[in-house]
């Protein structure tokens, strides 16, 4: 069977489904932020997002906990990926692992030479992101004009992009460490793993309980909280077989695919898109930092995206699917330049002290998004020609 009829499992059909849906919500989510936050109840609007409850204010709650929820899910998909996705085949898995490194390394390296030396240095992680959501709703709306390849490719690409942000925010966006904390953490995922791998739990009580005690003690510990979704996310079972129903780890992945997609997401764009755009807006997007994070996200990311992905075909190291050219590539590459969600979160973090910072960084991010987006959509569009597929294949996308 053709490699790339075994990648479109029903497990990717969904996730593509969803992701198209939920990047149209996202647009609406973020356009109704920016209308708010700019009218006579912007004051009420901005200042319930800084409500606080249980200790935490309302955007604190958002972006810790219930975006762990979300990088549990992107933990979830990169496992499946990495068992029967397009990482599960090595050669397959370098063509979107070197665009992952190229779209990462590149804009970190145009930020940093523009901000080296700077306070606005530690913004570096901030146009490495790409948003999968965006993402693949723009290449939802090209249709048949996008080979099949194309939609795995980018989606492996943005989430492997994913992975090397939670890497980032681990590393460096980390103030304060409590060893302590963070190995009751480890230890806890040490047990939760053995529970998988030794006992066979396959219950997801166990694991769902253990994970937010897991949670509570990486937000003590001072490493973002949210890296503890990714490492549940390796903890619950999970079966190397395609579209196996009955692991722990597929029936949580389709549980949580419309909760991420419809709520968790469009809360975190309303409570971080809340963006005043004064008088000196304009003055603001002139910054280093700024220029970095736009020249990063809408230059550095299709380029180093395509860059890597040429050396690595020209060295042999992998291959282009057959029904992929360049100029999908290229278009791909346009698109991987959408950083949104994980950039605006890598945004707060960097900035958490400066909030005019905050604010002229999220407001680079969504120009730099808009316009490298808008560009990788006509780009396909124009240079791309719909494609006649037979007929299995076409109800399977549907």
């Amino acid at each position: 069977m053709d490699i790339t009829r075994k990648i479109l499992s029903k497990s990717f059909v969904d996730f593509f489904d969803s992701k198209k849906s939920s990047g149209i919500l996202l647009v609406i989510c973020t356009v109704l932020s920016l209308v708010l936050a700019n009218s006579y109840v912007s004051e009420t609007y901005l200042s319930f997002w800084q409500t606080y409850v249980g200790g935490l204010s309302i955007e604190h709650w958002i972006n810790d906990a219930l975006m762990a929820v979300f990088f549990l899910l992107i933990g979830l998909e990169l496992e499946r990926e990495l068992y029967n996705g397009e990482l599960s085949d090595f050669k397959n898995a370098l063509l979107p692992i070197f665009a992952a490194l190229g779209g990462i390394c590149l804009p970190a390296l145009i930020h940093f030479a523009l901000n080296s030396g700077k306070p606005t240095q530690v913004g570096i992680g901030i146009p490495m992101a790409t948003d999968i959501a965006f993402a693949l709703g723009v290449l939802a709306l090209l249709g048949k004009r996008v080979p099949a390849s194309l939609k795995v490719f980018l989606t492996a690409l943005a989430v492997m992009d994913d992975l090397g942000a939670i890497i980032i925010i681990a590393v460096f966006y980390t103030e304060k460490l409590s060893i302590l904390y963070l190995l009751g953490s480890l230890a806890l995922f040490g047990l939760l793993v053995t529970m998988n791998r030794v006992f066979r739990v396959m219950s997801l009580s166990p694991y769902v309980v253990g994970g937010i005690l897991m949670w509570f003690l990486m937000l003590k510990s001072g490493v973002h909280a949210t890296i503890a979704g990714v490492l549940l996310a390796f903890a619950i079972p999970f079966s190397a077989t395609q579209d196996d129903q009955k692991s722990p780890s597929h029936l949580l992945e389709h549980l949580l695919h419309k909760p991420v997609a419809f709520i968790i997401m469009p809360i975190f764009a309303l409570a971080n898109t809340g963006i005043i755009i004064g008088s000196g807006w304009a003055q603001g997007l002139t910054t280093t930092n700024s220029l970095g994070i736009i020249c990063g996200l809408a230059i550095g990311k299709p380029l180093g995206i395509v860059l890597l992905s040429f050396v690595a075909v020209s060295l042999g190291l992998s291959r282009l699917p057959s029904d992929l050219h360049w100029r999908h590539i290229f278009g791909a590459g346009f698109l991987g330049g959408i950083g949104f969600t994980m950039s605006i979160f890598i945004a707060n973090l960097a900035f958490a002290n400066d909030p005019d910072m905050i604010n002229a960084s999220k407001l680079a991010i969504l120009l730099a998004s808009f316009t490298a987006g808008t560009i990788g959509y006509l780009w396909l569009k124009l240079f791309t020609k719909p494609l006649i597929q037979d007929k299995q294949t076409v109800e399977t996308l549907r």
